[in-house]
């Protein structure tokens, strides 16, 4: 495919360069560079805002489709998505705090959702009002999703779900309004049948506790999620009940989508900090160190390519067909590519950094320990990477099993 920028295409950049110029200023110049992996808690109520000034100005949504109910804020390209992508990350535009509804959840509703919950929660999305997380992942079911064990049971009369439950690793759950939720709706069900795809509300005290989970980075971006009865309404089931792996798979491979892109933009915005850092300190005079500077650029310039092979392929229904279907390994390889080069990014910073990479600042006049800078943040967070979102180990069987036609191997019982 052809991905270079055409006229329209750079006159939508410079509209975008300068929006952001504009807008990055008051309380939202001090966000610049905060809240992407491992900082996630920075300026939490100020990056709330910043959702909204978006929201405000049609920079949510950009490739939602105007033809599927005029959900779309501008109807942008692909190339301009990505082009927006460049701008918002070169900008140094905080983390976003809405990129699961916007990102995940918002694609799966147009694909999968009825025309009443698109009407329901789409526009909320796009003005930045109403904020997601994802209830996948559970104690005893972590990659192996089939094997979640929270249910939900339909109230007397069908008006709704009361939801009993654990899930873990739920990013953001502390801040956000909405949580979708996959959950065992008929009893008795195995593996990936019998699930749903609820959509929950988050405010229901009693019923609902989120409890913090502290890293080896000091943070806590994720979270445990406790339901205790949690109800759900029966018109907010997506796909309809026992349809939820089917949605759950299509999320999952939206999750690969040009959100992918804005990862791989940071991740270099983070390899030209681990190289300056290696010029500085004379590191990058090492033959060694410099081979692997080097194959850390190649790498994650074949991770773009990749990105926007897999992007062009998928968009040949304008982004709003069944996802996952061009390809049924590329998820898995996007996931196991990242990974393990970001993980390995993590490592060279702190061999760049030699020995003052095992120590930091100390406030010795109040006694507290020292909090951890940007590149030591970068280390302690990527050891995770090749675990969550699926492991390095459930990648390879998805592409074994569904590319290759490789025997499929045995399975818990439960």
């Amino acid at each position: 495919m052809d991905f270079s920028f055409g006229p329209e295409d750079e006159r939508f950049r410079a509209q975008a360069r300068a929006w952001l110029a504009a807008h990055l200023v008051g309380p939202y110049a001090g966000l610049k560079g905060r809240g992407g992996p491992g900082s996630e808690h920075e300026g939490a109520e100020d990056r709330r805002g910043w959702e909204r000034e978006l929201g405000a100005d049609g920079w949510i949504g950009l490739g939602w489709d105007r033809a599927h109910g005029g959900y779309g804020n501008r109807g942008a390209t692909l190339t301009q998505q990505v082009v927006w992508a460049e701008e918002y990350a070169r900008a140094q535009a905080p983390g976003r705090v809405g990129h699961i509804g916007e990102n995940l959840l918002a694609p799966t509703l147009l694909a999968y959702g009825s025309p009443a919950q698109r009407d329901r929660f789409l526009p909320p999305i796009a003005r930045g009002e109403e904020l997601w997380c994802q209830g996948y992942s559970e104690p005893e079911a972590g990659s192996d999703l089939a094997g979640i064990r929270t249910a939900a049971t339909l109230d007397a009369g069908d008006s709704g779900y009361r939801i009993t439950g654990q899930k873990i690793w739920t990013s953001l759950a502390h801040e956000a309004d909405w949580c979708f939720v996959l959950a065992r709706t008929e009893a008795g069900s195995r593996r990936h049948h019998g699930l749903s795809f609820l959509l929950v509300p988050m405010d229901q005290p009693g019923r609902i506790e989120v409890r913090p989970i502290r890293q080896l980075s000091g943070t806590s971006e994720f979270n445990e999620v406790f339901f205790d009865g949690a109800a759900a309404r029966a018109e907010h089931v997506v796909g309809g009940a026992g349809g939820g792996w089917q949605v759950a798979m299509g999320l999952l491979a939206l999750e690969r989508g040009v959100s992918t892109l804005v990862q791989q933009i940071g991740f270099a915005s983070e390899l030209g900090e681990v190289v300056r850092v290696a010029l500085r300190t004379g590191a990058a005079d090492e033959p060694t160190v410099r081979d692997r500077l080097v194959r850390q650029w190649a790498e994650l310039q074949s991770m773009r390519w990749n990105a926007l092979r897999t992007l062009g392929a998928q968009s040949g229904t304008g982004g709003q067909g069944r996802p996952g279907g061009a390809d049924p390994g590329a998820a898995s390889v996007a996931k196991l590519l990242w990974g393990g080069w970001h993980q390995r990014l993590g490592e060279l910073a702190m061999q760049v950094r030699g020995a003052p990479a095992a120590v930091g600042p100390y406030d010795w006049s109040a006694d507290r320990p020292y909090e951890l800078d940007a590149l030591q943040r970068l280390f302690l967070f990527t050891r995770a990477d090749t675990i969550y979102g699926g492991s390095d180990e459930i990648q390879r069987t998805i592409i074994a099993e569904r590319v290759l036609g490789l025997p499929k191997g045995a399975r818990p019982s439960t």
